[in-house]
């Protein structure tokens, strides 16, 4: 990679209030926020080596179900799920570092890092789905709202139920609320060129990626 011939995009900036058309313009220009730290890259290093970044998004109006996650939704039916402004409790706190665990890098230190402590409403409003098996909680992700656009945020579960495929299931929810409240587009965050654990960001139809220079485009061409 000729990093000198390389247009590089580096930028930051930080807000504690952005209205719901402002997140869709700010998604569709490729950033992204944690908390009231609002960012873009489209390079990144990842395990020795740079990285293109690649956001991708869903383009609902022609996303359709494949067969795996049919499946996944099959599996977890039995699961009760609570849609809500984001509260942080003690059991969240707790299932996040359990969670945490399976990162080998970059490993978080608090969900603080992801969600600003008043996250229901700062910096846009925010919601939380929750999975539960009866009373214990098994999964939560959380989901911006914009005007036209969902973003997911973050999204955390319990290790001990992996083979449930929970951290696809809380997005395949989040695809279903977005597409009952007529949203055109979900986020889903950034992925890598090549190979990399973010690599099931890229594994759902009607998929869009963008090429830093104002454009979307299907993500297979």
């Amino acid at each position: 990679m000729n990093l000198a011939e390389f247009n590089l995009i580096n930028e930051e900036f930080y807000t504690s209030e952005i209205t719901p058309i402002q997140l869709d313009l700010l998604l569709a220009d490729g950033w992204r926020h944690f908390g009231q730290h609002f960012y873009r890259y489209n390079l990144g290093f990842l395990k020795g080596e740079f990285r293109f970044v690649i956001p991708l998004r869903i383009r609902l109006a022609d996303f359709k179900f494949s067969r795996s996650q049919r499946r996944i939704l099959n599996k977890n039916k039995n699961l009760q799920t609570v849609i809500r402004p984001v509260e942080f409790t003690d059991e969240k706190h707790e299932l996040f570092e359990r969670h945490k665990v399976r990162f080998d890098h970059g490993i978080p230190e608090s969900i603080y890092g992801f969600l600003d402590e008043n996250a229901a409403t700062i910096p846009c409003q925010t919601l939380e789905f929750c999975v539960y098996e009866k009373d214990k909680l098994l999964a939560v992700s959380f989901l911006d709202i914009g005007e036209k656009s969902v973003s997911s945020v973050y999204a955390m579960f319990e290790p001990e139920e992996a083979k449930r495929s929970l951290g696809i299931y809380t997005m395949l929810l989040e695809i279903q609320y977005a597409i009952e409240n007529k949203k055109t587009f979900y986020y889903q965050g950034y992925a890598y060129e090549g190979e990399s654990f973010y690599d099931y960001k890229k594994r759902f139809s009607a998929l869009e990626k963008f090429d830093w220079f104002g454009d979307w485009t299907d993500y297979s061409t």
